[in-house]
């Protein structure tokens, strides 16, 4: 019996193609990060069209938030300057994050979808999938973060004294701890993308397996829960690529 006629669908791990575009494949989880975006950019007209001398209860909020991450921003940056400089970034970075999150269980989110071909099998692909469930997503959010801080790093201190944490020949003991410092840029690539994958993608898996065996009480209670996990996700995603930022852009000691 294949999938698309067991009545459940539990995750995979790549993506559902559903389609190409001049021969790039369009994924479900592509399309979500358009919707995303669309959501992203809609409300931001929306708030910029709605700006007034004196504030309605909408834009201060906004104003609120914005002068709340500002001065969290702040303290971390021991600049005002370098936080406003960088808020664009770090802001965007976790609405962004926390949006796909917060939408991924809503009505037709992974439940409204198409049946197609893989091999001699037909098998169910939704339209839509949290896009976070794409390690492809989350990976390519770990590489533009990871460039911005390594040019945060040069353009804040300078070629040379950024590349002296990494390199450096005064003693063996500053060789080898640059050797370590290489390392764990690295690894921050695989610690951003797959912490957030990891999570999302074990929840949706969860909800689905729920929903199955008791799919009228504990799925909304997993649900909210799991939520809340992707506004930690976010909130760390963001705090780590402030912290990262910090680390870059101080000179050595």
């Amino acid at each position: 019996m294949n999938e698309a006629h067991t009545g459940i669908h539990i995750a995979t791990l790549a993506p559902e193609k559903l389609g190409e575009f001049f021969g790039i494949p369009i994924t479900n989880t592509l399309l979500m990060s358009f919707l995303v975006l669309f959501i992203l950019i809609s409300l931001a007209i929306f708030v910029r069209f709605k700006l007034k001398l004196i504030p309605g209860k909408i834009q201060a909020f906004f104003e609120l938030v914005f002068e709340f991450v500002i001065n969290f921003m702040t303290e971390i940056l021991e600049s005002k300057k370098a936080a406003i400089k960088y808020f664009p970034l770090v802001f965007t970075v976790f609405i962004f994050i926390f949006t796909a999150n917060l939408i991924e269980f809503f009505p037709g989110i992974g439940s409204v979808g198409i049946f197609i071909h893989e091999g001699q099998h037909t098998v169910f692909a939704p339209i839509l999938r949290s896009m976070n469930t794409d390690l492809n997503m989350t990976l390519a959010l770990a590489i533009i973060v990871f460039l911005v801080i390594e040019v945060s790093g040069v353009i804040a201190i300078g070629f040379w004294k950024y590349a002296g944490k990494f390199i450096s020949f005064k003693s063996p003991l500053a060789f080898v701890v640059g050797l370590i410092e290489i390392m764990s840029e690295t690894v921050r690539l695989v610690s951003f993308s797959f912490r957030l994958f990891g999570n999302i993608f074990a929840g949706e898996v969860l909800v689905s397996v729920i929903s199955y065996f008791a799919p009228y009480v504990l799925p909304s209670g997993v649900m909210i829960f799991e939520t809340f996990v992707g506004f930690i996700q976010a909130s760390i995603f963001a705090l780590l690529t402030l912290l990262f930022i910090k680390l870059a852009i101080t000179e050595p000691h």
